[in-house]
């Protein structure tokens, strides 16, 4: 009894300290740019190679059952992801956008690793080696490619029964939003800054806009084209440097290395006698090998924070005088 639990033990913590290390290993040779751990190579191959070696692991009767292949790595990301929060390798939200990814590869390094053990019974350990070195081969061939520029969009639009003269000093400049106010959804669970106030020196091109955020995040925004109660385009720019490495995960940070928003255009349309719709959309860059999939959560996170403050121009636009 005791060496079955020592040995499901062992097919658990195995993966954790071969995935901690890869980690450590990407951070330190990442300044060098050989190997990176805003890579395919560490989003995929490390868990892939963790779900491997916990199967590889294991007593052979547990390996040979595919929902342990499957599931039972996703065990081993909960605890590494626990000891690279502890250890301020990772932040929460790039965790949390990145599970799902682990998850799928873990399983399928599960499975790899249950019809390996079922083919050769005497193993064959410089195979596995390989396999389990993979991230440190594949990621200085990213790193040879270099990133891939790709600019995207995120639209949002909300109507609001208010006449545009009521609608659009809120669009413009916006005043000091409180805790109650604030109906974020996934940039809240992801523990993103929130959107405090927005100030504008005067209305027209050429104007200067600053947008604060919590945590000490600040866009400076310079207005490109203006229309008055309809249309205002405007720059966007931060400086990651005058971001507290507190708020933002450096491998997130806007404006950094992989991630940018580059401009937002408010834009007032008149539905009907009645009601007014206003449309923000704003324009990202991304710079990674993986754009498919950060798009995803790129796009859902501009478009969390755009309709908040959309939000909060609706019930500031219908609320009491």
């Amino acid at each position: 009894m005791h060496r079955k639990v020592y040995r499901l033990l062992l097919s658990l913590l195995l993966p954790v300290v071969f995935g901690t290390g890869m980690r450590y290993v990407m951070d330190v040779f990442e300044a060098w740019d050989l190997l990176g751990v805003m890579s395919i190579a560490f989003l995929f191959f490390v868990p892939f190679g963790m779900g491997f070696l916990l199967v590889w692991v294991a007593a052979y009767e547990q390996s040979q059952r595919r929902d342990f292949a499957v599931i039972m790595p996703w065990a081993s990301l909960a605890i590494f992801l626990g000891v690279t929060i502890s250890l301020r390798l990772e932040g929460w939200a790039c965790w949390l956008m990145a599970f799902p990814l682990f998850m799928l590869a873990s399983s399928l390094g599960g499975l790899t690793g249950r019809g390996m053990r079922r083919r050769n019974h005497e193993r064959k350990n410089i195979h596995v080696s390989l396999l389990l070195l993979l991230p440190v081969f594949i990621s200085p061939i990213e790193q040879w490619i270099g990133n891939i520029p790709g600019r995207y969009k995120a639209y949002t639009y909300i109507d609001i029964q208010a006449p545009k003269n009521r609608i659009w000093p809120l669009v413009t400049r916006v005043s000091d939003i409180n805790a109650e106010e604030n109906k974020a959804g996934i940039t809240r669970w992801l523990l993103f800054p929130q959107p405090v106030r927005a100030e504008l020196d005067k209305e027209g091109t050429g104007g200067f806009r600053k947008a604060v955020f919590t945590g000490g995040l600040v866009f400076d925004e310079t207005v490109e084209d203006y229309r008055h109660q309809e249309f205002m385009r405007f720059t966007i720019k931060a400086n990651p440097y005058d971001i507290p490495s507190t708020t933002m995960d450096e491998h997130i940070v806007i404006g950094g290395k992989f991630f940018d928003v580059l401009n937002g255009t408010y834009d007032l349309e008149q539905v009907n006698d009645s009601t007014c719709r206003l449309h923000l959309y704003s324009n990202f860059k991304l710079s990674t090998t993986f754009n498919w999939y950060a798009s995803i959560w790129a796009g859902w996170i501009m478009e969390d924070i755009q309709d908040n403050i959309l939000q909060v121009i609706r019930r500031r636009a219908e609320g009491p005088l």
